[in-house]
C-alpha cells in the first residue's frame, strides 16, 4: 500500500474534519466516493480511516458508515497525547505568546534533584525557570531541568524563544516520547510570585520526563499552569478485554 497515497487521503479528511467541513455527527462520505476521489484502493482508504479512527477524529458505525466525532479544542487546551512546546501550543490555539526566562544556571544533580527528575546523581544540568504568557497575562510557570551533554551550548537567549526548535532544527535531535503525570499542588511563593493566582491557592501541575531516539532523557519540566486556563484534552479508545 503506497504510504504517500494513504498520508495524502488521512490529511485531507483530517484537514475538512477540523475545518467544520464535516459537521459533529455528519457521516463522511462513502468508501466509493473516497476510492473514486482520491484513486486508489479500498484497502488504502480504509487504512487512513482506521487512523482517524484511533485518533479520535472518526467513529464507525455498523451498517450507516463513518461518522464524524470531533469536537474543536478549546483555545486553551492542550493535548495529552502530543508533545507540544508552548510556542506550537499557541500557534495551534491562536493565541499571541511570549516566554521570560527568571532564572538559568548550570548545575549538577544531588540526591534531591536525582529523586524528583529521575537524572542520575553527578548529572551535569541546565536548570531553568521560565514564564509562559498567553495574550500578555503570565499563565504557566516552567521549572526545568535539561541534561547539558545534549546540549552543551544552552543560553538563556535560546530558552527565552522555543527550546525545541532549537534542539530538532540546530542540533538534529528527534524528539520521541514524553512520560507525564498530573497533579494539583498548592501553591508556592514562585507560583505567586510570577503567575498572579489572586484569589486561587493552588494549581495544575503536568511533570514530564522526555526522551529523544536514543532512549535519553534529556529533559524534566514541571509545568505549573494557571487554574484559570487549564484545561487538558485527550481521545481515548477502549480496548478490547477479553472475559472468561
Amino acid at each position: 500500500m503506497p504510504r504517500q497515497k494513504f498520508g495524502q487521503i488521512y490529511s485531507v479528511l483530517k484537514q475538512r474534519i477540523e475545518s467544520g467541513e464535516y459537521q459533529v455527527g455528519q457521516l463522511l462520505p462513502s468508501e466509493n466516493t473516497l476510492i473514486a476521489e482520491f484513486d486508489c484502493s479500498r484497502n488504502t482508504v480504509r487504512r487512513a480511516i482506521s487512523e482517524l479512527v484511533r485518533d479520535g477524529y472518526v467513529q464507525t458505525r455498523q451498517g450507516r458508515g463513518v461518522c464524524n466525532i470531533f469536537q474543536p479544542i478549546e483555545p486553551s487546551s492542550y493535548t495529552m497525547g502530543v508533545i507540544e512546546s508552548f510556542r506550537e501550543t499557541a500557534q495551534r490555539t491562536g493565541q499571541n505568546s511570549s516566554t521570560r526566562v527568571v532564572s538559568f544556571e548550570r548545575c549538577t544533580a544531588d540526591e534531591a534533584i536525582a529523586r524528583q527528575t529521575g537524572f542520575p546523581v553527578g548529572a551535569e544540568l541546565f536548570a531553568l525557570c521560565r514564564t509562559h504568557d498567553l495574550n500578555g497575562l503570565p499563565k504557566i510557570l516552567n521549572v526545568s531541568y535539561f541534561l547539558a551533554e545534549c546540549m552543551p551550548q544552552l543560553t538563556p537567549e535560546i530558552a527565552s524563544g522555543s527550546v525545541y526548535q532549537y534542539l530538532e532544527e540546530t542540533l538534529g535531535m528527534v524528539i520521541v516520547t514524553s512520560k507525564r503525570t498530573v497533579t494539583v499542588e498548592k501553591a508556592t511563593p514562585l507560583d505567586e510570585k510570577w503567575l498572579a493566582l489572586g484569589e486561587y491557592n493552588c494549581l495544575a501541575v503536568v511533570s514530564n520526563q522526555v526522551y529523544n531516539s536514543e532512549g535519553i532523557m534529556f529533559e524534566y519540566t514541571q509545568s505549573r499552569h494557571h487554574p484559570a486556563i487549564f484545561r487538558f484534552q485527550d481521545n481515548a479508545v477502549r480496548r478490547s478485554v477479553s472475559r472468561t
